[in-house]
Parts: structure tokens; C-alpha cells; sequence
């Protein structure tokens, strides 16, 4: 698997230096993974011309900025696994500009999520509302190692940053968990529920904790690591078992607007506030935060993830002017398989549709467990072999490369119609049409599809992902 990507890596070079007129036409299945195909024709359009999909390339949509992952612990000790000279290989695959995924966002935990080595935040000194003894000395051992290792390949990559839980003191069970369970100590006294606030709701509380983001911020600019947006708390919704801290719509609002606003203005922070990361399907949540006079001015976009995504189509039609997130991709059970590559371009579509401007993977690179250090099993772009330091590219990564190799930062999403909907369409800057493709069914299918004055007929193999630059 390794020198079969390493083969299509040395393709892609191959691939840019195409005359711009030609027509590109790529194809995945579960057996044959990016091959360059020849099963189409290339004609003008005539009237009366029969066709399946039509794309409307004056027709624009939102601009796309990008792709990305999250940077986790446990993906670091994963690449650890392996020789300095594959894990450059996969990271160059990953971020490095034309190669690959080319991915151009991270995001960050800021403190200990469920991929992290174990339980931590930036400021474990009980009652340090001054926070003196704040610090990223944590994060020095681990994360920014495998920033600088990204930097290396794309120095103009875009992080932002989240926390699963404040520091522990802060909330009111004064532990990183939410409900008691074999993987956390927590006793029954502590446990909290959806729809309650965790985190103290007082004044010096918060006002901490503001300064907690503003200390964060800072620290990592030290190190050279921009942070262009904070969404204020991975899932407030949800009771886990791991590093979280659940919150009110309205305290939420009262934190972005009365403190965590006024202290970047204060401080003359220059990195947005983002409504983040909405896991429920209720817009009346994100009206809270929107429609307040004090927060609204200070909330640059809103990020979704799992239930978010039915939120998000009427957050979309409801304020069309605000920048929208998809901050994590649904990551499964561990299968890595074409099935759950099947829903993940299923989520793709629909965040797409309903005005994401980048879309963001979870777990970038995991070992052969999946497993998060609190249990739980879930999928990656790549799998490392403890044992045997095979490298697997999954379905997933390749699903990814139809997409984030050739749509570049700055593309419009383009309005299709016809009787075929499995299907999104792009136009980059430099004028080339993106048309990806799937053909979900068990045999093979002809498309015929009208972009501008060209109809293009295309022969899809059965389960495939297909790419068209035209």
C-alpha cells in the first residue's frame, strides 16, 4: 500500500504539468485506488444534446477555503511508531502544497481531548484566577513538535483552536469528565447532564477563563504558531465520559459577550471567536448567541459536527452573510472501510450544499486500535501497524484527495441540477472546473454531463469515486 501511494504521489507531478485545455478524469474504487481513466468523450454541446447533470459555472455559491484535521496526542505517538523518513512522507502527503491532500486547516485541542495521552489542561493550579501559573509546557513535549513538523511542509497553514474542558477547578464537578465510568474516576455526586451548565458561572470564573484563551493565544505565538480562530467549546451539549464541559446556549452567550469578547478587544486579540462546535440540530441555540447585541458583533462564523449538521441548513438560510464550519467529520466505529467513506461523502455533500467554506477531517493518522484513551474506536486517514509499521492508506484519505487535491483556497461551489445528485461541482480561481463524482451503485454507469458549451460523457466504474478537471 505504501509504494502504491508513493506511485500516485510521483503521478500527481505528472498530473499538474497537463495542458490547462485538457480534460482529467480520476477514478477511485476499493480495489483500484486514483487511476487516471480514458472512459469519456470530450464534445461542444449542441442543442437537444441529452443530459444528465447540468453545472452551472456562472452560478456560484460561498468561496471554499480548504481542508483539514485535527492534531491529536495520539496521532504524534502513532507517526512515532514509524522511521523519520515515512512519517516525512506522510506528513508530506498530508500538507505539502500540489502533493497529495494538500490540506491548508488544523485544528487544535486546547488541553486534553479523547485523543490525548491522558487528562490535562494548560492551568491545573486550583483557583489560579490570575493565571500565573499558566503554561504549554504539555503541549511542547507533543503538539508543537508535530505543528513544526507540518509547518515544515505548508508554512502558511491555518490553525484554530478548542477546548474539550477547561481546567477541571473551573467547573463545578471539578473533574474533566461529565458522567462517571470505568475509564474516569468520577462518582455519581459529580455527574452532569445535557442542558444544565457545568462551568461556574461567576464572574471571576469567567473572567479566567477569557484570559485562559488570551494566555493560549500568546503562548503559542511565542512558538511561532498563528492561531486564527477559537470556537469557544468543542460540543457544549454534550455529557462524556472524557474531557468535556457542557453549557447553556445563554451562558455561552453571556461568556462570548460580557467577557471573551471585551478581553480580545482589550487585549487587542486579532483571532476571531467562532460559535463552536454545534452538535445538536437546533438553531434556536445559535439564535441565542446571533441575535444578542453583545455577542453577535464579536462572532466572526459558527462551526458544526454530527447532529450540527442538521442545524446547519437553517443557520445557512438565516444568516447568509456568516462564515460556516464543518469541524469534524463523523469518525466511525474503526472500520476504515469503503462504507464509511460512502458517509462520509454523504456528509460532504450536504455540509457543502448548505454553505461550508472548509471541512474538516477528525483523527488524521491513528494505530492499528483506532482507540481513543478513553476507549472509544473510531476511523482514520491512515492506519500505522504497531507490530509490523505497515502504513495503510484508507478509503477515507483517498476520498479526501478527490476532493482537497485539485478544489484550491478561493474556489465558489457551483449550483447543479438534473436528474442525478450524487455529485458537487467546483470552480478554482485559476478558472478550472472540480466535478467529483459518486457511482454508489453495483454496476457500471454512463453520466453525461454539460459544463458551459462542452457535454462530457463519462463511463463511471461501479462503487467509485470520480474526479473531472476540465
Amino acid at each position: 500500500m505504501k509504494k502504491l501511494f508513493l506511485a500516485i504521489i510521483a503521478g500527481l507531478t505528472m498530473l499538474s504539468c497537463r495542458n490547462n485545455h485538457d480534460l482529467l478524469f480520476i477514478t477511485s474504487t476499493n480495489t483500484e485506488k486514483w487511476v487516471e481513466s480514458g472512459d469519456f468523450s470530450l464534445k461542444e454541446y449542441k442543442t437537444g444534446d441529452q443530459t444528465t447533470v447540468i453545472i452551472d459555472t456562472m452560478k456560484k455559491e460561498q468561496i471554499v477555503n480548504g481542508f483539514g484535521g485535527c492534531l491529536n496526542e495520539l496521532g504524534w505517538d502513532a507517526l512515532s511508531i514509524i522511521d523519520s523518513v515515512s512519517k516525512d512522507q506522510i506528513l508530506k502527503g498530508f500538507f505539502l502544497p500540489g502533493a497529495g491532500l494538500h490540506l491548508n486547516y488544523c485544528r487544535l485541542p486546547i488541553g486534553a481531548n479523547d485523543y490525548a495521552r491522558d487528562w490535562y489542561s494548560l492551568d491545573d493550579s486550583i483557583n489560579d484566577f490570575e493565571m500565573k501559573y499558566f503554561n504549554i509546557s504539555r503541549d511542547k513535549q507533543v503538539l508543537i513538535p508535530y505543528i513544526q513538523k507540518v509547518m515544515k511542509y505548508n508554512p502558511e497553514i491555518t490553525f484554530w483552536g478548542s477546548p474539550w474542558c477547561p481546567p477541571a477547578w473551573m467547573k463545578k464537578n471539578k473533574h474533566y469528565a461529565c458522567y462517571p465510568d470505568k475509564v474516569n474516576d468520577l462518582t455519581e455526586q459529580g455527574r452532569g447532564k445535557e442542558g444544565t451548565d457545568q462551568f461556574v458561572q461567576d464572574k471571576k470564573y469567567l473572567d479566567a477563563y477569557a484570559m485562559y484563551f488570551t494566555k493560549y493565544i500568546e503562548a503559542y505565538q511565542k512558538e511561532g504558531v498563528k492561531i486564527s480562530a477559537i470556537h469557544v467549546q468543542n460540543e457544549p451539549s454534550s455529557c462524556q465520559n472524557f474531557p468535556c464541559c457542557v453549557w447553556t446556549a445563554k451562558s455561552l452567550n453571556n461568556f462570548i459577550g460580557n467577557y471573551l469578547g471585551p478581553e480580545f478587544e482589550k487585549q487587542q486579540v486579532n483571532t476571531e471567536i467562532w460559535l463552536g462546535t454545534i452538535e445538536r440540530p437546533f438553531v434556536e441555540k445559535v439564535d441565542t448567541v446571533l441575535q444578542d447585541e453583545r455577542s453577535k458583533k464579536y462572532v466572526k462564523g459558527v462551526g458544526f459536527q454530527w447532529a450540527g449538521k442538521d442545524a446547519i441548513p437553517g443557520v445557512h438560510k438565516k444568516y447568509p452573510g456568516i462564515q460556516l464550519m464543518q469541524t469534524e467529520s463523523e469518525c466511525g466505529d474503526g472500520s476504515n472501510d469503503w462504507k464509511a467513506a460512502q458517509h462520509t461523502w454523504d456528509l460532504m455533500k450536504h455540509y457543502f450544499n448548505n454553505g461550508v467554506s472548509v471541512y474538516m477531517y477528525w483523527n488524521l493518522v491513528l494505530d492499528e486500535t483506532g482507540k481513543s484513551r478513553w476507549g472509544w474506536k473510531q476511523n482514520s486517514l491512515i492506519t500505522i501497524n504497531t507490530k509490523t509499521r505497515e502504513i495503510i492508506y484508507n478509503p477515507e484519505y483517498y476520498l479526501f484527495m478527490h476532493l482537497s487535491h485539485f478544489i484550491k483556497p478561493g474556489a465558489r461551489e457551483l449550483s447543479v441540477s438534473g436528474t442525478f445528485n450524487d455529485i458537487l461541482a467546483f470552480k478554482n480561481k485559476d478558472g478550472k472546473t472540480i466535478v467529483i463524482i459518486q457511482n454508489a451503485g453495483q454496476k457500471e454507469m454512463d453520466l453525461s454531463v454539460k459544463i458551459s458549451n462542452k457535454l462530457i460523457q463519462l463511463r463511471l466504474k461501479p462503487l467509485s469515486f470520480n474526479t473531472l478537471v476540465i
